[in-house]
């Protein structure tokens, strides 16, 4: 029978033993039957109407705080996340102030700790939506993920607010508890930034030792140089690579999946979305305080995973064509979110730093 954690068009229609839960501001525990009981919460206009009439469909974090919106008994795998925030004042997004980490089993450290609107592929704190297998972002500020979390004992998911404001949290975890097999790796995600970058080579990751496969790239580029930022090779240096890469691309918007600068027909960059990848936003300068073009582009290795048995390094290179036709060095400014699964025992990802590090300016 089928275990109900790894759903597709495929499996459907096969009957499982599954039990199907979710854990949002209306149900905290996710348990059964314990869904929309509050009698007060954040929705005040509505208590005269009685219990079960959306009393409570978000929660606030007040500034500095982390507020733990799962903790989950297995096994089993989370299927769905979907957030959203609000309450900033004057309107301004910081999704690189809020910090989501999920925990697996009993590690003292996150699996997956990335900026918000980084781990969604919106790194620049301006909505961008995405359309995508793994991860959706939809009108306005709806973020949705797809990735598949298997989890055996215990999946922790929090996140803290480094707003200087109390944000309103609204979400939603869906998730399933079955059965796990013996050969089921754990999701990881890790946010590096390089700004600027040294020596022209951005690392996404590194670092990581045991089995497991690579399966996406989310990149927040700003170059600061003139002509076509483009033409660094990201590289994967798999087990026992040493100064050479077993594999390498050729170019980053070849690495995107698109071609010749993005540019269709000399009309300027092109935004696209598409299963596998894409480049969801451009933001162009405005000629007055919006003085560099800022991109964010995504690459999900769904049908072709980079699998490795013992280590792996992901590198991109900080490379530009110059005006002059000849190949140029770079100082850009590169966030990046790596993801990927892996066994366990699993070592701690690099540390983010401080706000002034992931700052947006």
């Amino acid at each position: 029978m089928h275990n109900g954690l790894y759903n597709s068009m495929e499996t459907l229609h096969l009957l499982s033993d599954a039990k199907s839960r979710s854990i949002s501001a209306e149900n905290f525990t996710g348990e059964p039957g314990k869904g929309g009981m509050a009698i007060e919460g954040t929705v005040r206009h509505s208590f005269d109407l009685g219990q079960g009439w959306k009393k409570s469909p978000a929660v606030f974090i007040v500034a500095g705080d982390t507020f733990t919106m799962a903790d989950i008994e297995g096994p089993g795998a989370i299927q769905h996340v979907w957030i959203t925030v609000s309450g900033i004042k004057g309107g301004r997004l910081a999704w690189r102030e809020l910090i989501l980490r999920i925990y697996w089993e009993d590690q003292d450290f996150p699996s997956v700790e990335v900026p918000l609107g980084d781990f969604f592929a919106n790194g620049w704190n301006e909505y961008a939506h995405v359309n995508s297998i793994p991860v959706c972002v939809n009108p306005a500020r709806g973020f949705n993920c797809y990735w598949t979390m298997p989890f055996r004992r215990r999946a922790r998911i929090t996140l803290e607010n480094r707003c200087p404001q109390e944000i309103t949290l609204y979400y939603q975890i869906d998730y399933a508890l079955s059965p796990v097999e013996d050969d089921c790796a754990y999701f990881c995600a890790s946010f590096r930034r390089s700004n600027p970058t040294i020596g022209s080579i951005h690392t996404i990751i590194d670092g990581i030792e045991g089995k497991g496969q690579y399966v996406g790239t989310y990149l927040a580029w700003q170059p600061n140089t003139f002509g076509w930022w483009g033409e660094g090779e990201i590289k994967f240096f798999m087990d026992d690579d040493g100064d050479f890469p077993t594999i390498c691309g050729t170019g980053t918007e070849d690495y995107i999946c698109g071609a010749f600068n993005f540019d269709v027909r000399g009309q300027g960059y092109t935004e696209f979305c598409t299963a596998y990848s894409g480049l969801p936003q451009v933001i162009r300068p405005d000629g007055l305080y919006r003085a560099q073009t800022r991109f964010g582009m995504y690459r999900w290795h769904i049908t072709d995973p980079i699998r490795f048995e013992k280590r792996l390094r992901v590198t991109i290179q900080d490379l530009c064509w110059s005006y002059e036709g000849r190949y140029r060095l770079q100082q850009s400014d590169i966030a990046s979110v790596a993801y990927w699964y892996q066994t366990l025992p699993q070592k701690p990802l690099a540390p983010l730093g401080d706000c002034n590090a992931l700052r947006i300016y």
